[in-house]
């Protein structure tokens, strides 16, 4: 899957989730500027882990802070 897919569906997710503009998002976006809760980014999460159909390590939960993390840890995941 190419990284501008794997984008394409965390921005679709986190507008859908937090309740955003999807114009609004970029890979640099983070999730405080989204104003994300601890409780929204478990949502993001667990969206992100049944979109891709994938578990993302505990070890990279921890430093996910933006999409770009976001598509980094799904990537990863991913094997690509």
């Amino acid at each position: 899957m190419e990284r501008t897919e794997v984008f394409a569906k965390i921005a679709d997710i986190a507008a859908d989730v937090l309740g955003v503009d999807i114009d609004s998002i970029t890979e640099s976006t983070t999730f405080d500027d989204l104003e994300a809760d601890s409780l929204d980014r478990l949502q993001l999460v667990t969206a992100m882990e049944d979109e891709f159909e994938l578990e993302i390590p505990e070890d990279k939960l921890l430093s996910i802070s933006s999409v770009a993390d976001s598509i980094d840890a799904i990537m990863a995941a991913l094997g690509d």
